[in-house]
């Protein structure tokens, strides 16, 4: 299994991404209301600005929060929302600290079934049940974490040959196919809200 992510679009992002676990992680955060590209370039960013070459829990966990919001929000900024995106890492960062040890790939290792991980993604701090699942799929299909059960606790997003997040992109044309995907479900949720909201005759 090829276990490099290509995410960002940017090898040495994308490098971070398939090496760091807690990098992985942070980008999956990130991945709201911003193209997935830009998300995704977030932890190697923020590592850059931090003076290294990958991303530590403890460290960020201890930051002082003003100083790590100034960090996010230079320009090029990390995310369109950096403050309260900062915040979100932050903690995410303290909670892997207080509950493994700083170490992200805890969050996973012993696990022995999906749904145990489901429940433990979903357990993390900015990780509601939409994205706990993407991550979830993202660590089945390009990373080789397959618990039991995997693919069902994924929902759809574990589905095989599908083109629906970001656990299926494995370069510029799957990333287009998953975009693709997306703008037509937001038109169809728009559609069906206006259905909704037109009174009946």
């Amino acid at each position: 299994m090829d276990l490099t992510l290509r995410l960002s679009q940017q090898p040495e992002a994308d490098e971070l991404l398939s090496r760091s676990p807690l990098a992985a992680m942070i980008g999956m955060l990130l991945d709201q209301q911003v193209p997935m590209e830009w998300a995704f370039a977030g932890p190697y960013t923020i590592a850059r600005r931090m003076g290294g070459d990958d991303l530590d829990a403890h460290e960020i966990a201890a930051r002082d929060p003003e100083e790590f919001a100034a960090l996010l929000s230079e320009k090029p900024a990390v995310h369109r929302y950096p403050g309260s995106m900062a915040k979100r890492v932050q903690q995410l960062c303290q909670y892997l600290v207080e509950h493994y040890d700083g170490d992200a790939s805890a969050v996973w290792r012993d696990v022995s079934t999906g749904r145990e991980l489901l429940s433990r993604l979903n357990d993390l701090p900015g990780y509601g049940k939409q994205k706990s699942q993407i991550f979830l799929a993202l660590l089945g299909k390009r990373l080789g974490v397959t618990p039991e059960g995997w693919r069902e606790a994924a929902g759809s997003y574990g589905d095989k040959d599908a083109y629906r997040s970001a656990a299926d992109i494995t370069g510029p044309e799957s990333l287009d196919k998953v975009r693709a995907h997306k703008q037509e479900m937001k038109r169809a949720a728009k559609t069906a809200k206006a259905t909704k909201a037109t009174p009946k005759k």
